[in-house]
């Protein structure tokens, strides 16, 4: 895609504010690390790669301004800023456990050079993700064959990343490889992410898509109209178990009721060998009012209780591969991710 979600320009992080979409396209230039923090909570860059690169930028931004003598101590409120962000995808961890490698290995060279050498692995971390995004693509195009019609849940494309994307990086692929393809969309209640961003990005690409309300996705397979599922994934359990946005887990159970596959697309980052299953992974609570009003305007009555858990678990035995940059992992998932991604 031509629209960048997140860039590093003269020393100052950018993003797309995915929040205006498809209205408005409005970049925000952000000079202060907790101004990036601030951006993950609200979801201003959202999915989990993206968030990653974000937090990972974040670090080197708020290094940038911090004083020699009090680097010690600020570097450290940096990182425990961006790690009280968003609490589901193991991404941002991961980013910030790799730019803490660097601060820790090269702290001995002096402060101006752990300055320069953490602005390089934040680009690092954004150039990688592109990269593995086109990778698992290919892979992904593979998997699916002659698959055509493809139900996607959420936005797991470029806005959701670096840039391509991962589920829709496999259709994006399949479309380079020249096969036919279409989309069918879920909403993505309450946020919308389907309506607003997937559709958008896949008009943009001149790749046909169809808008589904979430509770469409049963009548679709009934009907024999779904060849395949492929969402993205915030964070993967060591037994295969997946967090990824709300309503996944009831499309996981229709696809296996109805005979269709169902994969999971995402970088290695997102594969989390220190969390055992599904159980264990944190779920965040977003803020009711996500809920309860539309664009700013109440659809519910006052005073009416309301959850809003914005992640779900899809049990591994629903899961029919994991597509990754390294390749397809299949079942037992418990014995084969791991030769994907060695435990540190």
């Amino acid at each position: 895609m031509a629209v960048k979600t997140i860039q590093w320009n003269n020393n100052h992080v950018v993003m797309l504010d995915q929040r205006l979409l498809p209205g408005r396209e409005v970049y925000r230039t952000y000079r202060d690390y907790s101004q990036v923090a601030q951006a993950i909570r609200d979801m201003v860059i959202r999915g989990a790669p993206a968030i990653g690169v974000a937090a990972a930028m974040g670090v080197a931004l708020g290094a940038l301004w911090v004083k020699g003598k009090n680097f010690d101590r600020e570097i450290e409120r940096i990182f425990r800023t961006l790690a009280k962000t968003r609490p589901t995808a193991v991404n941002l961890f991961w980013a910030l456990e790799r730019m803490r490698r660097v601060y820790i290995e090269k702290r001995n060279l002096g402060v101006e050079a752990v300055k320069r050498l953490l602005k390089e692995e934040a680009l690092k971390i954004h150039e990688e993700d592109i990269a593995a995004n086109r990778l698992l693509g290919k892979f992904g195009a593979k998997l699916l064959g002659n698959a055509r019609r493809i139900l996607t849940h959420c936005n797991a494309g470029a806005l959701a990343t670096a840039g391509y994307g991962t589920a829709l990086g496999v259709i994006r692929a399949m479309k380079e490889a020249g096969k036919e393809v279409e989309v069918l969309a879920g909403e993505t209640r309450p946020f919308l992410q389907g309506a607003r961003l997937t559709a958008w990005e896949l008009k943009k690409d001149r790749i046909p898509v169809t808008l589904l309300t979430d509770n469409m996705v049963g009548y679709f397979m009934q009907h024999g109209k779904v060849d395949a599922v492929v969402v993205g994934c915030d964070r993967v359990a060591a037994n295969g178990d997946v967090a990824n946005k709300i309503g996944t887990y009831g499309i996981a159970v229709l696809a296996r009721r109805h005979n269709v596959p169902f994969y999971v697309a995402g970088p290695t980052s997102s594969i989390d060998l220190n969390c055992p299953s599904g159980g264990e992974i944190p779920i965040e609570q977003r803020n009711p009012r996500e809920v309860s009003h539309i664009f700013g305007r109440p659809v519910t009555p006052r005073g009416v209780r309301i959850l809003n858990p914005a992640f779900d678990i899809t049990c591994h035995d629903l899961v029919s591969a994991i597509i990754t940059e390294k390749g397809v992992i299949t079942p037992p998932f418990q014995q084969n991710i791991r030769a994907y991604v060695p435990h540190s």
